[in-house]
C-alpha cells in the first residue's frame, strides 16, 4: 500500500484526540459512512495507542496514522498498535531518523526554511504545516513551494470554507483538521453528525459539477452544424476545434463519433484523481484506457465504465 498516495487521494485527514479508546471503532466506522477512511490519532491522551490498536484491528480498511508523536518511543509505540504513518508538531531529527529507519512515512511539522532544509536532507517529500492558519495560511505555503521541492499537509484552523484555499495548491498533499471530529461530537457519540460533515467536506473537495454535454456527429460537417445553430439560437460563441467543435461552453458537438450512444457527459471536478478514489468507494468503476494526462503527468480526463442514458460520462479537471 502506498500510503503517501493514498493520503493525497483521500485528500482530508481527520485529526483527532480521543479519550475512550471505547469510542475508537465507532467513529472510525463514522467515517467510513462520510467517505473519509483516514484518521491521524494523537498522542496527546492516554487512549491514543489503544484507539490506534482498536482501528487497524477492526476496521482494517481506514488509513490511520499516530499524530503528536515527539519521542522514538512513541514511534514504536505507534507502529506496533498498528499506525500507518507518524505526524509530529515539529522537526524532530531522533523521530524522523527512526520512521526513516523503520520505513514508516513521516510528516513532521515544518513552518521555517531551516525545518525545510532539514526535511529535504532527510529524504522527506511531504511535511506537516501547522499551525496552518497562524502561520499564514496558503499565502505562505505557496512562499515555500517556490523554493522547497515539497508537499505539505497543512493542519490546524482549517475549516470548510478555507479547504479549497489549500487544496487549490498542487503541492497539497492532503488537509488535516478537527472541524469533522470535535471533541464534544465524539465524547457525545454523535456519529450520523461527524459523518453528515465529513459528506459535505468531501463534496466541498471535489466541486463536482456539469461540465458540458458532447453530442457524436457523424462527420465533421454535421459538427461545425450543430454548433453554429446552437449558437444562432442562444447567442452562443462558435469555437472550432481538431476533434470537435463547440457551442459556447456548454455543447461539444464530436467530428466523429465517440463513446457513447449518443455522446457523453463531461462532469468537472477539483481533483479528477481524488474524484477517482472518492467514486470508487461507492462502485464507481473507470475505463484506465480513456485516462488524458498532461505533461508533468497529471490526470487531465477519464471515463466511467457505464454509460447512462445512452451517454458516456467524463471527469475533467476543471
Amino acid at each position: 500500500m502506498d500510503v503517501k498516495k493514498q493520503i493525497a487521494d483521500i485528500g482530508i485527514v481527520p485529526v483527532i484526540a480521543i479519550d475512550n479508546a471505547d469510542d475508537a471503532v465507532d467513529l472510525a466506522k463514522a467515517l467510513i459512512a462520510g467517505g473519509i477512511p483516514a484518521m491521524e490519532i494523537t498522542f496527546r491522551t492516554q487512549a491514543g495507542q489503544e484507539s490506534i490498536r482498536r482501528v487497524a484491528k477492526e476496521c482494517p480498511e481506514v488509513l490511520v496514522g499516530a499524530g503528536t508523536v515527539l519521542t522514538m518511543a512513541q514511534v514504536d509505540e505507534a507502529v506496533k498498535a498498528g499506525a500507518k504513518f507518524i505526524v509530529s508538531p515539529g522537526y524532530f531529527d531522533a523521530v524522523v531518523d527512526r520512521c526513516n529507519e523503520i520505513g514508516i512515512p513521516c510528516f513532521p511539522g515544518c513552518v521555517n526554511a531551516s525545518d525545510m532544509t532539514k526535511a529535504v536532507n532527510a529524504g522527506l517529500d511531504i511535511v506537516k504545516f501547522f499551525p496552518a492558519e497562524a502561520l499564514g495560511g496558503a499565502s505562505m505555503i505557496k512562499q515555500f513551494t517556490s523554493v522547497f521541492p515539497l508537499k505539505f499537509m497543512p493542519t490546524g484552523g482549517i475549516t470548510p470554507k478555507t479547504l479549497m484555499d489549500y487544496l487549490s495548491i498542487d503541492r497539497i498533499a492532503a488537509c488535516g483538521g478537527t472541524w469533522m471530529v470535535k471533541k464534544d461530537m465524539i465524547n457525545n457519540h454523535e456519529w450520523e453528525k461527524i459523518t453528515s460533515i465529513c459528506k459535505e467536506s468531501v463534496k466541498t473537495m471535489l466541486g463536482l459539477s456539469l461540465a458540458h454535454v458532447g453530442i457524436n456527429c457523424e462527420n465533421a460537417a454535421e459538427a461545425e452544424k450543430t454548433a453554429k445553430t446552437l449558437c444562432a439560437l442562444f447567442g452562443f460563441e462558435y469555437k472550432a476545434g481538431n476533434s470537435s467543435d463547440f457551442a459556447g461552453n456548454a455543447v461539444e458537438c464530436m467530428k466523429s463519433p465517440y463513446l457513447g450512444k449518443n455522446g457523453h457527459i463531461a462532469i468537472g471536478t477539483n481533483s479528477i484523481d481524488r474524484a477517482v478514489y472518492h467514486l470508487g468507494l461507492e462502485g464507481v468503476e473507470f475505463d484506465e484506457s480513456t485516462r488524458k494526462t498532461d505533461a508533468k503527468g497529471n490526470t487531465r480526463a477519464i471515463y466511467l465504465k457505464d454509460e447512462f442514458g445512452g451517454f458516456a460520462i467524463h471527469l475533467m479537471q476543471r
